[in-house]
């Protein structure tokens, strides 16, 4: 995503990139990050809570306003609600794709 929000900046279009990683992609040189302390594939919070994912987006979208140049890593506010090694929001079954890529994990061991 870096990489793609560098060509963007490039050609003049300011971007921001809400981000769980962002000392990596602070590293690579992603122009602005809305950094947040969310699990992996909840970076805007639960499913169906629309009130934190408005205003996620919102204060993602202040960054904007705030940093002025690229290379600007802001932290928003949000916590998420519950310990991270106590979510557990992944299917009871694996999705089509993480099946194969466990097949092929298990067969090379």
């Amino acid at each position: 995503m870096g990489l793609v929000a560098r060509e963007i900046e490039a050609r003049g279009i300011p971007t921001v990139t809400l981000n769980m990683l962002w000392p990596l992609q602070r590293a690579i040189g992603m122009p602005r990050v809305a950094a947040i302390e969310h699990p992996f594939g909840r970076p805007f919070g639960d499913v169906g809570d629309r009130e934190t994912q408005g205003s996620v987006l919102r204060a993602a979208l202040s960054l904007f306003e705030s940093a002025q140049e690229p290379g600007t890593v802001e932290h928003l506010p949000f916590v998420w609600h519950e310990d991270p090694k106590q979510t557990k929001w992944h299917p009871a079954e694996p999705s089509p794709i993480i099946a194969l890529m466990n097949k092929r994990r298990d067969a090379k061991a």
